[in-house]
């Protein structure tokens, strides 16, 4: 008796489970393959890239925090990613609200105003807003001596907030009209406000878009090098481009536990981040399938 051949939704699904584990490894073991190097010493690189740390040399995280300058470039880029996620939310959430259930003229031409901006690499016109930028603190060089609008953090988390308009826009502008129009309804009947409704029945609903919206332009904002590089030339630089020069003063000092505890640095508040909202985020990706 021959055994039944399986199934091809169960091979199917084997070989997504085994796809799956292999992406998963591909992408934890480099992780932990950096964090285990950023506890060795200086002595243990010259031997097998693959032997654990014959102690835990905390001290790679100091020297990079203080004397690397990493510290100051950490708290530089919290303050600009959270300065362009407030930005891009306190603009983005009123405005796809209105262009999903307003009727007014000229929508279609903003929406597809939206759509083309969607197609615009920030890093195409990094140059542009740099040369806008030093006209505009050229002109108001009796006013602001040393300058304004470059080097200034506010500043470039404006330039991140408004580059990443279109696509919350567009992402929350699809949540929304996924919202049944009834439950507007039910409110105005009670007596709600325009603003009420949006900020207490439509974004509570669309909690998961905008979680969504969150990761996306955090990751892009801290992982961000070619603006910031650009727009803050001075000491008050960012983690990435921090990073880069990290990576170029250890690498003539072969110092290298001090260069990965810097990327350690750079990567364990994006695991945090992600491991906080991962549940909003797969809420909000089944929604936007299921809805759209």
């Amino acid at each position: 008796m021959t055994t039944p051949p399986v199934s091809r939704p169960r091979a199917a699904r084997l070989l997504t489970h085994a796809l799956v584990v292999a992406l998963a490894l591909a992408i934890a073991v480099p992780v932990a393959w950096v964090l285990l190097a950023s506890l060795k010493q200086k002595g243990e690189f010259f031997g097998s890239p693959w032997t654990l740390p014959r102690s835990l040399h905390f001290q790679n995280y100091s020297d990079a925090f203080v004397t690397a300058h990493m510290g100051r470039y950490f708290l530089t880029s919290v303050l600009v990613t959270l300065l362009g996620l407030v930005f891009v939310m306190a603009v983005s959430v009123p405005a796809a609200y209105v262009v999903a259930r307003y009727e007014f003229r000229g929508r279609r031409l903003v929406e597809i105003a939206l759509l083309g901006g969607l197609f615009v690499n920030v890093n195409y016109i990094v140059v542009p807003i740099f040369l806008m930028l030093v006209d505009w603190d050229r002109a108001l060089v009796d006013v602001f001596p040393d300058g304004f609008f470059i080097d200034n953090p506010a500043v470039l988390s404006l330039v991140y907030a408004a580059t990443s308009i279109p696509f919350t826009i567009y992402l929350l502008t699809a949540y929304f009209r996924s919202i049944p129009v009834e439950y507007e309804e039910a409110a105005a009947l009670d007596g709600a406000s325009r603003f009420r409704i949006m900020t207490r029945i439509m974004l509570p609903m669309a909690r998961p878009a905008v979680t969504t919206a969150i990761l996306f332009n955090f990751l892009a904002y801290w992982n961000d090098f070619i603006i910031s590089l650009t727009l803050l030339p001075g000491e008050g630089k960012t983690l990435q481009v921090g990073l880069l020069n990290l990576f170029t003063a250890q690498k003539a000092a072969a110092d290298y536990g001090r260069l990965y505890a810097g990327m350690v640095i750079v990567i364990v508040p994006v695991l945090i981040v992600y491991a906080v909202i991962q549940r909003r985020l797969i809420e909000g990706i089944a929604a936007g399938g299921v809805k759209g």
